[in-house]
């Protein structure tokens, strides 16, 4: 996408942050006002993240502006907010591309910029990998500086505050941004703030802070107390004894819509000693009018025309098993009262938005805290009530300890509903539901169900949910359901039993889970018989040495790693009964799957019913 120079005419002059650099300050508002129009520009035209980029278009710019990248290190917290940065950064003319198939990465990459220190996609691992490269430039003293931008939502996971405690005691020089988008900035308060901010990171203020530290290096009680009452008069104007006390220097709140006082504030603290916090408030969605107004359901947007002020609107279609886990969540709340619904922040995409409304006092939201999660479903379970957590596949990897010692341990009752199973396609390999079949199986105790429709689906969650000598899981993919009718009474199923779907001759096709539609679709082309499975733990013995006993050649199908997935405990049983059997398993390679459409990644990995039948006439002939 080529850029209009008489519409963006300092932008132009902005392609790297070496060029944002050259130029004067005083254009830095008119870059951030052109850097915004693009952005509206560009995600209107590909997609992707959005809310989030226009809220911090500022911090950006000056961040760039004042510090060397990519020498000095900057680090975006998850990378919803990065869109600007990929713009400043050498790939403004790419940016229609994003998320889509062989284009940009959703997220920064470090293969993708030298600019883009860390690769991520899960939140609160800034800090982290923060303090480290700032350890590293300690042992270089090459003058590296390090910058970490967190939100306010991400700093809600633990992993961010053992980090800052470690960086407190490590005490090396490095920048956190706590970019804080939950709080109107009132006038006055932004300007006092603004000012305080440059007061407190000016080199008077320092100099005394620092010389204070020296006096009082030999009178530890004297400088203990000194240390508190500076926490404590800074705790009257700013609210930051907490970071205090973990041992950084806080500064702020600022507006972070100020690019001057942002820039200003950004050159004081680039020569501070020790870890440093720089609180910045900021409007997602900023500039954007829906976006301010609706900054969650502008978070992520399809393709629109922002001249239009409003996100085109959705065909009525099939429900998303998102959708088909939300309307049974309040049916089973309307029947049981001990039910307790748990999501780690993901309310809207997991479909827990009308059962939050209708049963607020049995809604939980953990915040982006998914080991927390994990483990508050353990301790309900203790005390007799029935949790529910609900959690996309990749990020319950990141709860896998809880699940294993918290829940499974004490064999506790905790139903999983695993949303994102398999591949979701534009967020790419840090978002993929690859590994869930394959970190589950292996762990004793565990109810493993992957259904193969919306209908399956609503009567599995049952079954977990009645399920009582241990933890279940339902794990289910992104997007809408299949179109199977939906029957309301809801039956407990048989535990691990399996069905026969088509009968056919020489190939047996056992599947697991949605994938069950092209199998039947490949089995009609080879006369092969099919089973939806439905169990992958415990697996339906019985039919499958009876499926093996019958045919020829077995083939496994999954949306899953191949690698330990269902098909590899088909491989399991056959090997304990000392059947050599030809098994062909169909799945996700051993390899991150990278970002595109769902409908591309699917038939490029031969999930399809053509990518079936390919695959098992290859291996058959």
């Amino acid at each position: 996408m080529s850029l209009d120079i008489s519409q963006f005419p300092v932008l132009a002059k902005a392609n790297t942050p070496e060029e944002l650099r050259q130029l004067p300050q005083s254009q830095l508002p008119q870059l951030a006002n052109e850097l915004r129009q693009f952005l509206l520009k560009s995600v209107g035209m590909s997609s992707g993240h959005f809310a989030s980029g226009l809220g911090t278009v500022e911090l950006t710019v000056a961040l760039h502006y004042v510090y060397n990248t990519p020498f000095d290190r900057l680090i975006w917290d998850v990378g919803h907010q990065a869109y600007p940065h990929k713009i400043l950064t050498g790939r403004r003319d790419r940016m229609h591309t994003i998320r889509q198939k062989n284009g940009l990465h959703p997220f920064p990459w470090r293969e993708e910029s030298e600019y883009d220190t860390f690769s991520v996609g899960h939140s609160g691992t800034s800090v982290s990998a923060a303090l480290a490269m700032a350890v590293a430039a300690d042992k270089e003293k090459a003058g590296r500086k390090v910058v970490a931008v967190i939100g306010d939502g991400a700093m809600t996971g633990g992993m961010v505050f053992e980090a800052m405690n470690h960086a407190g005691d490590l005490d090396k020089d490095m920048l956190v941004v706590l970019n804080d988008n939950e709080m109107s900035i009132s006038e006055n308060v932004g300007a006092l703030n603004n000012h305080l901010a440059q007061l407190m990171s000016g080199r008077l203020y320092t100099t005394i802070r620092e010389s204070g530290k020296k006096v009082l290096k030999g009178m530890p009680v004297i400088k203990e107390m000194a240390r508190r009452t500076e926490e404590h008069l800074k705790g009257m104007v700013v609210p930051g004894t907490l970071f205090e006390e973990l041992g950084f220097n806080y500064i702020g709140p600022i507006d972070g819509h100020d690019v001057d006082a942002m820039v200003e504030t950004l050159r004081n603290m680039r020569g501070l000693k020790g870890p440093q916090i720089l609180h910045i408030m900021t409007k997602k969605g900023r500039g954007y009018e829906p976006a301010e107004k609706d900054p969650i359901g502008w978070h992520a947007v399809p393709k629109f025309d922002p001249s239009q002020f409003r996100k085109p609107a959705t065909k009525p279609g099939l429900p998303t098993f998102s959708q088909v886990f939300g309307k049974w969540l309040c049916d089973m709340a309307e029947k049981d009262s001990k039910l307790l619904g748990i999501t780690p922040a993901m309310r809207e995409g997991s479909g827990m938005v009308e059962f939050s409304q209708r049963f607020p006092e049995q809604y939980f939201d953990a915040a982006i805290a998914e080991q927390h999660a994990v483990t508050l479903g353990a301790g309900f379970a203790c005390e007799g009530y029935k949790p529910v957590v609900a959690i996309y596949s990749t990020f319950l990897q990141r709860g896998y300890d809880q699940l294993i010692h918290d829940v499974a341990l004490q064999r506790l009752p905790v139903l999983f509903a695993i949303d994102r199973g398999g591949i979701v396609g534009a967020d790419g390999p840090t978002h993929q539901g690859a590994f869930d079949l394959s970190f589950l199986r292996c762990v004793p105790n565990m109810l493993i169900m992957a259904p193969s429709d919306e209908n399956e689906c609503r009567q599995m969650l049952y079954t977990g949910y009645c399920h009582n000598e241990g933890p279940s899981a339902v794990r289910y993919p992104r997007g809408s359901a299949t179109g199977a009718e939906q029957v309301e009474q809801m039956t407990a199923l048989p535990i691990g039993k399996g069905l026969v779907k088509r009968h056919g001759k020489a190939i047996a096709v056992l599947n697991f889970g949605t994938t069950l539609a092209a199998a039947l679709t490949a089995a009609e082309a080879l006369d092969a018989t099919v089973a939806d499975m439905r169990f992958v733990k415990p697996l339906d013995e019985a039919l499958v040495l009876e499926l093996a006993a019958n045919h020829e050649v077995l083939v496994t199908v999954e949306e899953n790693a191949i690698m330990g997935g269902a098909g590899s405990g088909v491989l399991e049983l056959l090997a304990k009964h000392r059947i050599c059997k030809p098994v062909l398993q169909i799945g996700l390679p051993d390899e991150f799957i990278k970002h595109g459409s769902p409908e591309e990644i699917i038939a490029e990995l031969g999930l399809d019913a053509a990518g079936i039948e390919r695959q098992i006439r290859a291996f058959i002939d």
